[in-house]
């Protein structure tokens, strides 16, 4: 098998073949699947090992004394053979993986061969693509937990070890210095405890990740508005304590911890950084410092972590395999979301490679994966199930042909912004509608919303709505969390249903969903994918004329950065920004292109916010979107170009739009606005509730973009293409 080693002496990094380990009792053989590369401490000692002897013993004073110690013991010549045997040997790297049991010893009943299991410890988590892990050393995945999300375990458990340190209570506000890997799940662990964070980093991009995975405020320790912050989140007093997450020889974390932390605050190290403590400052508040012992009670005990002794939970709570399984199950029910944090995964094969670019900063990474070969999660490509589109024809009833001046009348679930800028001006003054009755969930927006709009009623109660029978349309445009709940149960009621994007936010609510379609016979739906149904794109494509052979499609979306406190933030519960809009471009693409994917493949950059997404169709077309947040906010937000068969179609943000060919065409004047869509969209949807006629997207096409837009998020933690079965 292969393994990454070290030598420290030259510095030589090399993968390794080496025996596979045999499987000792009281312990599993472990086949790897994610490993994951601390960026604090491997590199740490990835650096050390290319520094020279001065070098060398500079950077760990602790193992010179330790030399001079065996000098006076055993003498000059002996120690000397002692130390260059030890430094010319080649050791492991890594301590932090996720794996599929492949053998069990004598003597363990919680696991079994096939089981995926997430193991820490520096001798037994290694880059390797075989570990023999002893019991208190590794954990069960739980169900549904990504295999890659998992090999983050053990860095977790370290952060949750120092959370604990520091005794956070509710309401509470902490100061995390240093917002590398270690201190981004700090932040997250005491977010998810209820505490106010305020991160401090030289780095601009960590602290502003820090704020999107929910910080208060980040910025550069020098920064007087940092100060500021915190006098201003602790009325003046100081965070109650201080997480020294950071690295390196300078002083300026302790001192800063001093200036900020509240009187008998607490100073919890975590990292490995210079702990010169300015005694005046530390006394003088009283100031409790404490240090977390890497993974918790348990690490460094040879009878703890080698012949699986426990301790019992009644005296010792959260021992080292504890907080490990703890983290595992944070991960898997959302409380923590480690994919931001992933810069890159690398083939294992690459591992070499990978270190160096890390080391001479050509890779700028919070956290690296290295994916192993045939592991877990890797053996097949994923697959996401386009669910198919089924109406029991027995139980379907045509839907009603209205008298010509018989108003439709509307209900909308939510009045928020969107509802408000974009859909109701369309709808509030247009012929043969009347919007009957606004529902949210307090009554000052829904009061608003009938007094600016002209709503009959306004009510918080939506069963009343539901059971209202005059009510021919209901629209859902509520967040994202309650689409496909809200339009279940508007389909169940009988009414048609325009649900703004997206539909559902998992495969299981598409499945309710269309449970729901076959269940009441109503296949009366409208997801608002409105790019389709806008003039100058419609225009385009009708002088682009038909395609005989495959088509490349790109389409740069230009999101920008969202503003500090969006909801679109909270990934938890109302899922990523691309899984609420992408489906707009993935629609527009699949309308562009005639077809439905049958493939998604997505890479993401560090922060998973800039997306590459790349779409193939049953003819081999293929269609490229580029969702980034990163680009210059004065940039047209979307350009589209399509190229088949000799011509290009060019679209400029709704704003203009051409065709190059045998007979070149562009739009001819510049449109007092961009025209997205949403007021021939909404036309649409209401003729075909007026007319009983179909509705303006087959229900096959939007459940196809949704899953497409839901297989996105499997890609990125697979690591592959994702296959849509069903799909044609």
């Amino acid at each position: 098998m292969k393994q990454v080693v070290q030598n420290y002496r030259s510095g030589e990094l090399a993968l390794l073949d080496v025996p596979v380990p045999g499987c000792k009792p009281g312990g599993v053989l472990v086949r790897s699947a994610y490993s994951l590369i601390s960026t604090g401490t491997e590199l740490m000692k990835v650096s050390e090992a290319g520094m020279s002897m001065v070098g060398k013993a500079r950077s760990r004073p602790d193992q010179v004394a330790k030399v001079m110690q065996s000098v006076a013991t055993n003498g000059v010549p002996a120690t000397y053979r002692k130390v260059m045997g030890k430094l010319d040997s080649y050791t492991p790297l890594g301590y932090s993986l996720c794996g599929v049991v492949e053998e069990v010893g004598a003597g363990i009943d919680d696991v079994k061969a096939g089981d995926l299991v997430a193991c820490a410890g520096n001798e037994h988590a290694l880059h390797a693509e075989l570990n023999w892990v002893p019991k208190n050393l590794y954990a069960p995945v739980p169900d549904g937990l990504a295999p890659r999300h998992a090999a983050f375990g053990t860095v977790g458990s370290i952060a949750l070890q120092g959370v604990r340190q520091g005794e956070s209570r509710l309401g509470e506000v902490a100061l995390v210095i240093g917002l590398g890997l270690i201190g981004q799940l700090v932040v997250q662990l005491l977010v998810a405890s209820g505490v106010r964070v305020v991160g401090v980093d030289p780095d601009p991009v960590r602290c502003e990740l820090a704020e999107r995975l929910g910080a208060a405020a980040c910025g550069d320790p020098a920064s007087a508005a940092v100060e500021a912050t915190v006098a201003e989140l602790t009325g003046g007093h100081g965070v109650d304590q201080v997480y020294l997450a950071a690295g390196g020889g300078s002083n300026e974390p302790v001192e800063l911890a001093a200036r900020l932390c509240r009187d008998r605050g607490r100073v919890v190290d975590i990292g490995k950084c210079r702990l010169d403590l300015p005694w005046n400052a530390y006394y003088e508040k009283e100031l409790d410092v404490r240090f977390s012992r890497s993974y918790g009670p348990g690490r460094y005990d040879p009878e703890y972590e080698l012949e699986g002794r426990d301790y019992p939970i009644g005296y010792v709570r959260w021992t080292e395999r504890r907080n490990l399984a703890c983290f595992l199950d944070l991960l898997a029910r959302g409380r923590v979301d480690v994919e931001p944090l992933v810069s890159h995964i690398a083939d294992f094969d690459d591992a070499v490679e990978t270190y160096r670019s890390l080391t001479d900063g050509e890779l700028k990474a919070v956290a690296v994966l290295f994916r192993y070969p045939g592991s877990a999660g890797e053996a097949a490509a994923p697959v996401v199930a386009v669910p198919a589109v089924a109406v029991s024809t027995e139980r379907t009833k045509p839907s009603p042909v209205r008298a010509a001046r018989t108003p439709v009348r509307l209900a909308f679930v939510g009045a928020g912004n969107y509802a408000t800028s974009m859909l109701l001006p369309h709808l509030a003054q247009r012929d043969g509608v009347e919007l009957a009755t606004v529902v949210t969930t307090t009554a000052l927006s829904a009061a608003n919303a009938q007094r600016k709009f002209g709503f009959a009623g306004a009510t918080t109660d939506l069963d009343a709505v539901l059971g209202d029978k005059s009510i021919d349309a209901v629209f859902v445009v509520t967040r994202h969390s309650s689409h496909a709940e809200l339009t279940r149960r508007a389909l169940l009621a009988g009414k048609s249903v325009f649900v703004e994007k997206p539909l559902a936010l998992t495969e299981d609510e598409l499945a309710g969903v269309l449970a729901a379609v076959e269940e009441s016979g109503n296949d009366r739906l409208q997801v608002g994918f409105n790019r389709r149904f806008a003039p100058l794109l419609q225009e385009a494509r009708k002088q682009f004329g038909a395609r005989t052979g495959p088509a490349s499609l790109r389409y740069l979306v230009n999101a920008g950065r969202l503003q500090h406190g969006s909801w679109y933030l909270r990934q938890g519960t109302e899922g990523s920004r691309f899984a609420g809009e992408g489906g707009h471009f993935i629609d527009t693409a699949s309308w562009l292109l005639e077809a439905d994917p049958v493939s998604v493949y997505a890479v993401a950059t560090s922060g998973n916010e800039d997306l590459q997404v790349v779409l193939r169709y049953p003819d081999g077309s293929t269609a490229t979107i580029s969702y980034v947040t990163t680009g210059a906010p004065g940039f047209p937000k979307e350009t589209l170009d399509v190229l088949a068969d000799g011509k290009v179609l060019r679209l400029d943000d709704f704003v203009r739009a051409s065709v190059h060919g045998p007979r070149k065409w562009v739009s001819s004047r510049l449109p007092k606005a961009r025209d997205k869509g949403q007021s021939a969209q909404l036309a649409a949807f209401v003729k075909a509730v007026r007319t009983g006629g179909p509705m303006p997207v087959p229900l096959k096409s939007l459940v196809a973009t949704t899953a497409a837009t839901l297989a996105v998020r499997a890609g990125l933690a697979g690591g592959a293409p994702v296959t849509l079965t069903g799909a044609r």
